[in-house]
């Protein structure tokens, strides 16, 4: 068995364990029973079960500083639900319930989702960057292209809450049409 791949079996059972059930009701025994790991190595990787929690928001919601865009000038609906394709948070609901089920109860989650939090605001900033390529020199001033990214990154962080709150799965690209024709 190679090294990474326990400690990947590991933060993967605990991803589904804890949007399950929630951090507190689940033992770090299940979470070596559905990796398929011995307990102890659990231990190893993370001393603490805290810091399994730690290293699952930290390295499964981590959005690269990067201002590698798949923009195209004149359509800031596609280059929205473009970006929104790359971004860690819509290929995993079970993340998206992790940090909002946790958030109240675990500073770091709470960081992450936060105003101020390295997430929300690197989603924003990505979405700001996009849509000032999509619309070069464009009607909405820096204020309401500021607004557009805060608003997009903001369905994007909490699409699950909404989702539990309505029943209705939400579409990050039919948000991206709706917010691009806000703009044009």
């Amino acid at each position: 068995m190679v090294i990474g791949d326990a400690r990947t079996r590991i933060l993967d059972a605990a991803e589904q364990l804890f949007a399950g059930g929630g951090y507190e009701a689940t033992p770090t025994v299940v979470i070596a029973k559905l990796a398929n790991v011995p307990k102890e190595l659990i231990s190893q990787y993370f001393p603490r079960k805290i810091d399994v929690l730690v290293a699952l928001v930290n390295e499964r919601t981590h959005v690269e500083e990067d201002d590698q865009v798949d923009a195209v000038p004149g359509d800031p609906a596609g280059t929205l639900a473009r970006l929104s394709r790359v971004l860690p948070l819509r290929a995993s609901p079970a993340m998206r319930r992790i940090l909002f089920r946790e958030a109240d109860t675990h500073g770091s989650v709470k960081e992450r989702l936060g105003r101020l939090g390295r997430l929300n605001g690197e989603l924003a900033r990505r979405a700001r960057f996009a849509l000032g390529l999509a619309l070069p020199g464009a009607r909405g001033d820096a204020a309401r292209l500021e607004v557009a990214a805060a608003t997009f990154a903001a369905v994007l962080i909490y699409q699950e809450n909404l989702c539990q709150l309505t029943g209705h799965q939400i579409d990050p690209d039919a948000v991206a049409e709706l917010i691009a024709h806000s703009l044009v």
